[in-house]
């Protein structure tokens, strides 16, 4: 059974911890770690991005984050972030190959599978840029599908209008062009606004 700790407003621990399933039924706020793989290109960036299994609790199919996953209770964001690179890529990094992008807090309510999930989580964001080759990398068949290379751009302006080939949010986006110096840091790199975002065009 994976554990969350329950965090407050600004991410911190507050001392509590809950199941993931509890979690996701009643929206408690919690943890997840980020990392965009990324690689320059002629058009500017391509990205790396997974496309889940059907078999997971939330937007099967779908394609996402590089990679990305839930801090577990009593772990920090780089160590999570570095783990989820090595389990559902199969790509081992070190603590000082990942940049600190942002952070952002986002709070959604769909059904999956017939439930409810209430998502409420706050994720810390992190960019990796050293050179690696698909055929190279090991795929967790449970977490995904396959992995391709996208440009960032062009996914940037789809998701703002059709999420129906993506689940990324857009504020996560948002803070990996942020990073690149795409577009201004609206509050600062590291900021967390006091209102959650959601999926789809609502920016």
């Amino acid at each position: 059974m994976e554990i969350f700790d329950i965090i407050d407003e600004n991410g911190r621990p507050t001392g509590e911890t809950v199941p993931r399933e509890l979690a996701h039924r009643d929206g408690i706020r919690h943890r997840t770690a980020h990392v965009w793989v990324i690689r320059p290109s002629e058009a500017g960036y391509g990205i790396l991005l997974q496309k889940r299994s059907q078999d997971k609790d939330s937007f099967p199919g779908l394609y996402d984050t590089s990679s990305a996953g839930h801090i577990p209770a009593g772990s920090e964001p780089v160590a999570s972030a570095l783990r989820e690179l090595e389990e559902e890529l199969g790509l081992r990094a070190e603590p000082e190959q990942l940049r600190f992008a942002g952070r952002f807090w986002i709070e959604y309510t769909e059904t999956f599978h017939g439930r409810p999930f209430h998502d409420n989580e706050v994720t810390w964001v992190y960019v990796y840029q050293e050179p690696l080759q698909i055929a190279n990398l090991t795929l967790q068949a449970s977490e995904l599908e396959e992995v391709r290379w996208f440009d960032l751009e062009e996914v940037w302006q789809e998701v703002r209008v059709d999420q129906s080939r993506f689940c990324m949010p857009l504020k996560g986006l948002r803070v990996l062009r942020n990073w690149l110096g795409l577009e201004p840091f609206e509050d600062g790199p590291q900021s967390l606004r006091t209102e959650p975002d959601s999926l789809g065009a609502n920016e």
